[in-house]
């Protein structure tokens, strides 16, 4: 089965070169950054921005990793901090000790008393002496020392302001996410209101009758209207006006209503 895979791949590659020739190497590396811009366009936005919130969760590790490295380091300075400085007192008290046996042995005295004792001059400069060696040890030892506390406080400003960095880059990362989350929200609202769609077929129709009725009676209103306008002959009485309203009720409210009523029977007959 490989030794099949083989051969077709290798026949692949050479049908590539016959028909492509020296643009065989772009035409398949543009061929593969098609696909795999094809696949990733394809991947749902949705899936994309849990991945997103994923990935940024995945900090979180990294972040108390780095918390603790810190946390550790403090307490390492402080650890230097403290025989710095007590290296530091004992540089000074050295230096006070020597600078007075120094000073005792040039007063010229033959013998020197210290703490109740009696020694003489060579001893003391012998002392002196073992006592400047070790000062200067101690001195060596203690810049060494200041030096390296001032490069750890550097470096430890340094992870503290990386730190803080980190964490307000993540938490930059997550607003980020939370727009692309609500700006995604309000495509998809959108696209749901697009994807509406009301049949008014009906809707039109109904309108349609109410207009044709509508024009029917205004039709049939000019039919009538016609009828008191149009004669096969010239009138030539003015119709007669109805009589005044008022009047009609003026006379009947007035009292002989037998005789207006006799009146207008007759009229009516």
């Amino acid at each position: 089965m490989l030794k099949k895979s083989i051969i077709v791949g290798a026949g692949l590659l050479l049908l590539t070169g016959l028909f492509f020739g020296r643009d065989a190497a772009s035409y398949v590396s543009t061929s593969m950054g098609w696909m795999h811009d094809s696949v990733r366009d394809s991947v749902p936005v949705t899936f994309e921005l849990e991945r997103a919130r994923q990935m940024i969760r995945n900090l979180d590790p990294e972040i108390r990793k780095n918390m603790r490295l810190i946390a550790v380091e403090e307490s390492e300075v402080e650890k230097l901090r403290d025989q710095v400085e007590r290296v530091n007192t004992d540089l000074a008290k050295s230096e006070g000790h020597i600078l007075r046996l120094n000073g005792d042995l040039q007063s010229g005295s033959s013998q020197l008393e210290y703490a109740g004792r009696i020694y003489t001059v060579s001893q003391v400069k012998a002392d002196l002496e073992r006592r400047f060696d070790r000062h200067k040890t101690k001195e060596a030892t203690a810049e060494k020392l200041n030096k390296i506390l001032s490069a750890r406080e550097r470096g430890l400003v340094a992870a503290r302001d990386k730190l803080e960095a980190m964490l307000a880059a993540k938490r930059q990362l997550e607003v980020d996410v939370e727009n692309l989350e609500a700006r995604q929200k309000m495509v998809e609202v959108a696209q749901c209101t697009s994807d509406f769609n009301f049949d008014d077929s009906h809707l039109a129709r109904t309108k349609e009758l109410i207009s044709d009725i509508s024009s029917r009676i205004d039709v049939a209103e000019k039919m009538v209207a016609a009828d008191g306008i149009y004669h096969d002959e010239i009138p030539l009485d003015v119709p007669a006006d109805s009589e005044d309203i008022s009047k009609q009720i003026t006379e009947y409210f007035s009292g002989d209503r037998d005789g207006i009523q006799i009146e207008t029977l007759a009229e009516a007959r």
